[in-house]
């Protein structure tokens, strides 16, 4: 075949598209530009942040952890921390209770008892455990100052037994709630009124026991004897039992009080005229 034949010439243009394909083919970029972007957005993606413990999300309230103030009692200290969160008691539980002999036995009964109760009725308004009365007492007391420490007012109620009714009393317009700290005699037009009441005397076997009550919003803020039992031995048993007794009727917030040991009559007694006396105020 002559160099210059035709065909050659067609054979030898044919093969150099073919090169020219070829080198195009190898300079093509490994990977595609659309799919690389779209490869690298998604590995930059941030990871969705998860909540913290305790923590609610924005606009949101941060879980507080409150300690209430040291109670003393007849048989030692109370001390309780909470956690509120929300507006609600998340935890509860007591730093300092009585120990020591019984009081060691009576505070591992009573504390987890008056934890729960704390939690589930969100408030210091719970009853006292049965045979830890001054525990309960000083237990509710330690916890009210820490909700007050909350500013837990709605929730807790008003401090010192001066709770404030949401719907106004007497005069009050209705809806309007009364002063929130709850004063004892009534801070607000809508504030409870301060109530004292004497119940009736007693009569037992070591003389008289008569029972006066101040009341307010539906609670017992203070108790005294006017009369208990005089003359001789029962001079001391009333000047150790009548305190005590006037504790627990603050402390319960009714005449389901214990008996001081060794006071049996006074204690009896004093119990009948105080539920006389919550009788006539209504409580």
């Amino acid at each position: 075949m002559k160099k210059s034949h035709p065909l050659r010439r067609i054979v030898l243009a044919g093969a150099a598209t073919v090169s020219g394909i070829v080198l195009l083919l190898s300079l093509k970029p490994a990977s595609d530009p659309a799919a690389a972007s779209a490869d690298g957005a998604s590995q930059q993606q941030p990871a969705a942040p998860q909540g913290s413990g305790g923590v609610q999300a924005a606009g949101g309230t941060e879980a507080q952890t409150l300690t209430g103030d040291v109670v003393k009692t007849d048989y030692g200290n109370v001390q309780v921390r909470i956690t509120v969160a929300g507006g609600k008691i998340t935890s509860a539980a007591a730093l300092q209770s009585p120990t020591g002999g019984r009081s060691t036995q009576v505070s591992t009964d009573a504390v987890p008892k008056l934890n729960r109760a704390a939690v589930t009725a969100g408030t210091a308004d719970i009853d006292a455990v049965s045979g830890a009365t001054y525990t309960s007492g000083g237990y509710k007391k330690s916890l009210q100052s820490a909700l007050d420490k909350a500013g837990a007012a709605g929730a807790a109620g008003a401090t010192g037994g001066g709770s404030a009714e949401a719907s106004g009393t007497g005069g009050g317009t209705g809806g309007t709630g009364g002063d929130a700290s709850g004063s004892g005699a009534g801070a607000g037009a809508g504030a409870a009124q301060a109530k004292t009441v004497t119940g009736k005397a007693v009569t037992t076997d070591y003389g008289p026991v008569q029972v006066r009550v101040t009341v307010t919003g539906g609670k017992i803020t203070k108790a005294e004897a006017v009369q208990q039992p005089k003359g001789g031995r029962s001079d001391q048993i009333s000047a150790d039992a009548v305190p005590k007794l006037n504790a627990a009727a603050v402390a319960a917030g009714n005449a389901d009080i214990d008996a001081v040991s060794g006071a049996t009559y006074t204690s009896g007694g004093y119990k009948e005229s105080l539920q006389s006396a919550l009788d006539q105020a209504g409580g």
